[in-house]
């Protein structure tokens, strides 16, 4: 692609101003199996050029290291960018392999102090709740959250994997700039309650994962068979055995719509998900997440890329033909509550 920069939105009402696509920075040093760090020291460096200013990482991603990966470029370009993390997935002192949910205050308190020293700034500008722990009223969790607007810690507030109740109960406390949940032409569940409680108060949807984990991509078929044993993918029922062969299939509608458009399959997808700004009425920024500059620009093109009203039907059916759920301990996500 050129170098003109992409658009830029708003996240919330009053929330800060971004580029229309952000970058999911979890698979540079965590998940996705070997990486190299100066490709993706690289494609950090070419989003920020092409006008990507929101950069999504978590205290959950390899205990730390994807933060601490992460911090000097965020030094280097303090003023140029806006640092999305969260808390809330914890290490339970007896299982380091294993995450808990917390989302009491004395836990926020505690992990917002480490992400700060982790990632070497003074305020986070855009601080998730990561997992919604049921056993804490929502209600505490941001109030803990909104101290810490006060205090200066947190510029702004976000909130994952919620459902449509529990966001509306959440704003009504402190407002929410955006909503992060797995959004994709494979997932597409938050349309029915979150998205309409997202357009009705003004929040911005952050959609992760919009590639389909890049099973949309085609770049794998088989999780166990393509990808090496450190992947997180092979845990995931979608990518493995009769699942994926079944998935696989369904990618038949958006090779024709690629071919069509002379697109990479990942374009389309991504073009899809920024797509549903228009169609559902709200901010959308998906934060597709690469290690590769080359990968960075095919990304951003896809925000080019205009679907017409029949393309938009073939791709439709897809979502519910898919086998398999999205990961194999469902209580992760906010799907069960709704």
């Amino acid at each position: 692609m050129t170098d003109a920069r992409i658009p830029t939105t708003r996240l919330g009402e009053t929330g800060p101003v971004v580029g229309v696509q952000g970058l999911g920075c979890m698979g540079m040093s965590f998940a996705y199996g070997p990486t190299d760090a100066g490709q993706a020291r690289a494609a950090l460096d070419r989003a920020l050029e092409l006008g990507v200013t929101l950069y999504d990482t978590a205290d959950a991603y390899g205990a730390g290291d994807n933060e601490r990966f992460l911090s000097p470029f965020f030094r280097a370009h303090r003023d140029e960018v806006v640092i999305a993390t969260k808390f809330a997935l914890a290490i339970p002192p007896d299982d380091p392999t294993k995450r808990i949910i917390r989302n009491d205050a004395p836990y926020i308190r505690e992990a917002v102090e480490a992400s700060l020293k982790r990632l070497g700034v003074d305020v986070i500008d855009l601080y998730y709740m990561h997992r919604r722990d049921v056993n804490v009223p929502v209600e505490e969790t941001v109030g803990t959250m909104a101290e810490l607007v006060r205090e200066g810690k947190v510029k702004h507030l976000g909130l994952s994997e919620v459902t449509a109740d529990e966001l509306r109960a959440a704003h009504a406390v402190h407002p929410i700039a955006a909503v992060q949940s797995e959004w994709s032409l494979f997932s597409r569940d938050i349309e029915a309650r979150v998205v309409p409680a997202a357009r009705d108060l003004g929040v911005a949807l952050v959609p992760y994962s919009p590639l389909g984990r890049g099973f949309l991509t085609g770049s794998f078929a088989d999780a166990e068979r393509d990808l090496t044993a450190g992947d997180f993918r092979r845990q995931h029922p979608r990518f493995t055995g009769a699942n994926a062969s079944s998935n696989a299939a369904l990618l038949a509608p958006l090779r024709a719509v690629a071919e069509a458009h002379d697109a990479t399959l990942g374009q389309i997808a991504l073009a899809w998900v920024q797509q549903r700004a228009v169609t559902d009425g709200l901010t959308v920024v998906p934060i597709p997440g690469t290690r590769r500059p080359g990968r960075v620009e095919e990304n951003l093109a896809a925000i080019r890329v205009t679907l017409t009203d029949e393309e938009l039907a073939l791709l439709d059916p897809i979502a519910a033909k898919v086998a398999g759920t999205r990961y194999a301990d469902m209580t992760f996500a906010s799907a069960g509550r709704e």
